[in-house]
């Protein structure tokens, strides 16, 4: 019999196919959200739907940036699940999120405030960012959310 592969696997496996689908010419992030191991919600990062997209309107640069150094239309993976999850109605209430990037201390505080009870993250934004250290990570263990790193390389699981 053919080992079955595990939920992790085939979440971050998705949300790593979903950064794929970011407009975001600096860095591809994509998040899934998940409950009872069903997927509730899924997203990428990128501006908000009826706005430019930077890889087709600025795509050596990307879209302009905030006072902070951040994209100025970027939505982030996690905040687009989120997002869209509570727009249709969906408790998002115990739910873990997978994402390819550690949430920033902003996702950071949405998540925690909306019941998210636990992150599994692949890669680490401090590093991304070259920062000392992973303010959103520190923020939700704090808090008593659970964040694993997610260790294994991407593998096909078709």
């Amino acid at each position: 019999m053919k080992p079955k592969p595990a939920f992790d696997d085939i979440f971050m496996n998705l949300a790593i196919q979903l950064a794929q689908r970011s407009h975001c010419v600096k860095k591809q992030v994509g998040a899934v959200l998940t409950k009872d191991t069903r997927i509730i919600s899924m997203g990428y990062n990128g501006p908000p739907a009826g706005t430019y997209n930077c890889d087709e309107m600025w795509p050596k640069t990307g879209c302009a940036r905030n006072i902070g150094g951040s994209c100025l239309l970027a939505i982030h993976a996690e905040q687009n699940a989120i997002m869209y999850a509570l727009m249709n109605h969906a408790s998002v209430d115990g739910s873990i999120l997978y994402t390819t990037l550690s949430p920033c201390l902003s996702c950071a505080r949405m998540i925690f405030s909306v019941g998210i009870k636990k992150v599994i993250y692949k890669d680490s934004y401090a590093s991304y960012k070259c920062l000392d250290y992973e303010e959103g990570l520190t923020f939700l263990g704090e808090f008593g959310i659970v964040v694993e790193q997610y260790e294994k390389q991407f593998i096909s699981i078709v």
